[in-house]
């Protein structure tokens, strides 16, 4: 009785299991078919591409630092503004470097007046010379005659001899003085350059994009004060890493996109060249590439930009954007099965050519999807095609499957 009783039991069960996966799998198969129109995932020929992200910065770029130790007095200029080359950006206290200044004038004048007066000892040296030359040969000639004694040649050979030296020795002097003359100028236009330090200009048509400093504060060498930069010409600098160093060549052209999220649409890539290239940096394996953007572009030193870089062709399992669906961050599709039924699979999707999407996983070529699904259609529900929506066009591919 009782083995009859879980006989029953167990009948009753299955039973009940069977008509409820019956009346799960009856919609479907039950329900009308819906026309779609399908497409095909193909193998083409698709550029080998990739991107990175990048920074936008002037060309041209300043830093403004001072060159000597001295409280700021005054600051012309606030981040924003435009200024003209030698326009006054920042004074510096330039009482110390005006006494200096005064001090070399000072000393320059000094140099001088010693220079004229080693001059006059030289003259005078010279007319004494010519005097003793005379007065020796006067005195020589009468010796000769016996008309004067050999004491007085004695003297007049001694007195020549002293002249000379008295020359040679003012114009030493006269030569000393003038190195001393030419130092004290020297001096003094080092001074006059010095002063010159305490007030810093524009050294070229900018905007000062960053102000750290203000009146009252001390200005120490090297230490950034302001930086300026040129608004009429910006580039891209992106680091890529060395993988990438044989796709990108000094001149190669590339893609630019300068939206704020970085997602940009087709329209919103401009074309740039590659002007700087820097070498590889053996710490990091990554190397600078800098972009030139074209001329009189609206853009924000410091903004975000991406870089798109096309290298050689390879084949790539290519399917209609159309035929995708997004959900979340999962990507599928609808896969029509021999039996004409669209079957849901989820994809692995890559770069965005046009209309056309790289598929990386998921599919195989000569798939056969719903080339753009309808709210209505599930997973496993029959449809009926219409007809074969646009594909990419075909590379000759023997036997390449995803």
């Amino acid at each position: 009785m009782k083995y009859t009783v879980l006989a029953s039991l167990i009948v009753a069960a299955a039973t009940a299991g069977a008509c409820s996966r019956a009346s799960e799998s009856t919609p479907h198969e039950q329900a009308a078919p819906l026309e779609v129109s399908t497409t095909t995932a193909v193998v083409t020929d698709r550029p080998s591409t990739f991107e990175t992200g990048g920074i936008v910065r002037a060309r041209l770029s300043a830093t403004i630092a001072s060159r000597v130790m001295a409280p700021v007095t005054a600051v012309h200029v606030v981040a924003g503004d435009r200024v003209r080359r030698g326009a006054p950006l920042v004074d510096l206290d330039a009482r110390e470097m005006r006494a200096y200044r005064e001090r070399g004038v000072s000393a320059a004048t000094a140099a001088e007046q010693s220079a004229v007066a080693a001059d006059a000892d030289v003259a005078a040296a010279q007319s004494g010379l010519t005097l003793a030359r005379a007065t020796h040969q006067r005195i020589a000639d009468l010796a000769a005659k016996r008309s004067a004694t050999p004491q007085e040649l004695d003297q007049a050979t001694a007195a020549l001899s002293a002249a000379e030296a008295q020359l040679r020795s003012a114009e030493a002097r006269r030569a000393a003085a003038a190195a001393g003359r030419d130092a004290a100028n020297a001096a003094s236009a080092a001074a006059d350059t010095s002063l010159s330090y305490t007030r810093l200009t524009a050294p070229f048509d900018a905007i000062v994009s960053q102000r750290a400093i203000d009146p009252g504060s001390m200005a120490t060498p090297g230490a950034p004060l302001l930086v300026l930069e040129d608004p009429a010409s910006f580039r891209v600098e992106a680091m890529l890493d060395e993988s990438r160093a044989a796709q990108v060549q000094l001149g190669s052209e590339v893609e630019l996109s300068l939206t704020a999220d970085g997602a940009a649409a087709p329209a919103s890539w401009i074309a740039g060249r590659v002007t700087e290239l820097a070498r590889l940096d053996p710490a990091s394996h990554a190397f600078m590439v800098k972009v030139d953007l074209p001329a009189n572009l609206v853009v924000r030193s410091g903004s975000f930009a991406r870089l798109r870089v096309t290298g050689p062709s390879r084949q790539a399992l290519t399917i209609p954007s159309a035929a995708l669906l997004r959900r979340g961050q999962l990507a599928f599709v609808y896969v029509v099965d021999a039996g004409q039924v669209a079957r849901l699979r989820a994809v692995s999707t890559g770069a965005l050519h046009g209309d056309q999407v790289e598929v990386l996983a998921g599919l195989s070529d000569g798939d056969t999807l719903v080339a753009s699904p309808q709210p209505a259609l599930t997973d496993g529900h029959p449809v009926r095609t219409t007809g074969a929506a646009a594909t990419a066009a075909r590379t000759p591919v023997s036997g390449v499957a995803r």
